[in-house]
């Protein structure tokens, strides 16, 4: 559950799960109407965006959590907390 939680978050806070990095996803997903996600994961890589593409996605991604969120993380101060929650 965390790791889901991480992955969302930064994928959100970085616009990785925009329109224009991953396309109009709901449209599509109206228009091919899949039955499986086998059957989705073919339409979309055939018609709108490239595996390619979505694994440098992740590749992005990873560097965002790995370096820029780890370093911001490392940066806080218990006091940093207790002044966030007053």
């Amino acid at each position: 559950m965390a790791k889901e939680w991480i992955l969302n978050s930064a994928m959100n806070r970085f616009q990785l799960n925009f329109k224009r990095n991953v396309g109009p996803t709901s449209e599509s997903i109206r228009r091919c109407s899949p039955k499986t996600l086998d059957e989705w994961r073919d339409y979309y890589f055939s018609n709108v965006k490239s595996k390619e593409h979505i694994e440098e996605l992740g590749k992005k991604l990873y560097v965002k959590i790995t370096e820029v969120i780890q370093s911001e993380v490392a940066e806080l101060t218990e006091q940093d907390c207790i002044d966030y929650m007053i």
